[in-house]
């Protein structure tokens, strides 16, 4: 397996273990009542800080191990690089439009502040799940 694959599972599994984290976390707080009414803002750094931290050290450790397949990127890794990059960009453009909208009908910040993450969070799953895919597949042509 190429070392820019094991970063793609590795950012993929982090990225799905904090924020699935983040939502039993709103969902045990809310208790039944309404969301907004949960204290948000700790877990929320906390899961994306623990996300960035993991994901960080999981690859560093996965470099350390391998340090022979760590530095080389061949022409195959950047292409698919590129299409990851193509795909994820969308998902934070729709999500600062979704996030953009909930703040001009003046929707609670805990909405607002929750459309950035789950954008930024299906980025991270967009990008990652589009890597592993073209690495079994190979990159679809255009």
């Amino acid at each position: 397996m190429a070392f820019q694959e094991k970063r793609a599972w590795i950012t993929l599994a982090t990225t799905v273990g904090t924020y699935v984290a983040y939502l039993a976390i709103l969902l045990v707080g809310a208790g039944g009542g309404p969301l907004t009414a949960v204290p948000y803002i700790a877990a929320l750094l906390w899961c994306v800080g623990i996300s960035i931290g993991a994901t960080t050290v999981l690859i560093a450790v996965a470099a350390f191990a391998a340090p022979e397949d760590a530095d080389v990127v061949d022409a195959r890794d950047r292409e698919i690089g590129r299409f990851g990059n193509h795909l994820d960009r969308w998902s934070v453009v729709l999500g600062a439009a979704g996030a953009l909208v909930l703040a001009m009908v003046e929707a609670d910040h805990f909405w607002i502040a929750n459309a950035i993450y789950l954008a930024f969070t299906l980025s991270s799953l967009l990008d990652s799940a589009a890597r592993i895919l073209a690495y079994r597949r190979g990159v679809p042509v255009w």
